[in-house]
């Protein structure tokens, strides 16, 4: 039997965060901690208590689900974006190497800047459109940077059943709405922070036993699909499962990102090619539209 790992997730109370706590639980003691913890801090704008804390714990393993995602609000809080998602995490790139230990930490396609129609691989040139995409990109370079131990997973258009997301939205305002307008123009593969979450538990054995697997890694769902599509689809899967739904089929209408201008600019290709990561660590990924369809169960059990 595998000797019990000490693992010390930051970000507890997120999507990805709440799933890892529970992945996580099998492979030793996890200390879990979130922005208002007190016997640790796991608050990012401080990075000295964050390094104090990786002192005081000495995990094995470090899982940085904790992030600045507030994707508009960046643009007008630069500062903070990069402190919470480059500064802080750099602090937990020197610390892990102090003490030797791994750590993982999930970055987006949103250091990409969208252009063309191929899936972007990690040996892709980076440049993103936004602060956000310019603070993730800049905490991944301070990672490999300072901590030869490492695993950054980029990810897109991550969904769950706690807190607010796209496929939330979408059902509510179907319920509500006799109309809705969906940007079809940017593609990408909704992903499980579920499916993220139980990726990380069955990877972390590897890396206790094969330190080249260490790298930057493309980690989503398989397949495609628009914002449009993937809304149709959401509204039709809750009308299988007997849920009501004011809109009509003929009433949802696609339309171009110009419709709903933002402060921030969004990339209109989020594809992402997972082969280096499936190749690896021996995986395959389940379809983008399996895990959406368990979302909307998880959803239905929980009314």
């Amino acid at each position: 039997m595998a000797e019990a790992l000490t693992i010390l997730l930051f970000g507890c109370n997120g999507q990805v965060g709440s799933e890892l706590q529970k992945s996580l639980q099998p492979l030793g003691k996890v200390v879990a901690l979130d922005m208002t913890s007190s016997e640790y801090c796991g608050d990012f704008t401080k990075p000295e208590a964050i390094a104090e804390t990786i002192h005081r714990v000495k995990p094995d393993v470090i899982v940085n689900a904790a992030a600045y995602t507030a994707v508009d609000k960046a643009e007008s809080e630069p500062e903070l974006a990069l402190l919470i998602n480059a500064q802080t995490p750099d602090i937990l790139a020197q610390e892990a190497e102090k003490i030797g230990a791994w750590l993982i930490h999930y970055s987006t396609d949103y250091v990409f800047d969208g252009s063309g129609v191929q899936p972007w691989k990690e040996t892709d040139v980076p440049n993103p459109l936004n602060v956000y995409g310019a603070s993730k990109l800049q905490g991944e370079c301070n990672i490999v940077a300072n901590c030869s131990k490492h695993v950054i997973l980029r990810t897109s258009w991550v969904y769950a059943a706690q807190g607010a997301n796209f496929a939330k939205t979408m059902l509510r305002l179907a319920q509500e709405r006799e109309s809705l307008s969906v940007v079809d123009d940017q593609i990408g593969a909704p992903t499980g922070a579920r499916l993220l979450a139980e990726l990380t538990a069955n990877i972390i054995p590897r890396l206790m036993h094969d330190a080249s697997l260490a790298g930057l890694y493309h980690a989503v769902a398989a397949g495609e699909t628009s914002w449009y599509d993937y809304a149709r689809f959401v509204i039709d899967c809750a009308r299988k499962q007997g849920i009501a739904i004011r809109v009509k089929d003929e009433n949802i209408l696609p339309v171009g990102s110009d419709q709903f201008p933002a402060p921030a600019k969004r990339p209109a290709n989020s594809r992402l090619d997972t082969s280096k990561l499936q190749q690896a660590f021996d995986i395959k990924l389940p379809d983008w539209q399996s895990g959406v369809e368990e979302l909307l169960g998880d959803i239905c059990t929980s009314r």
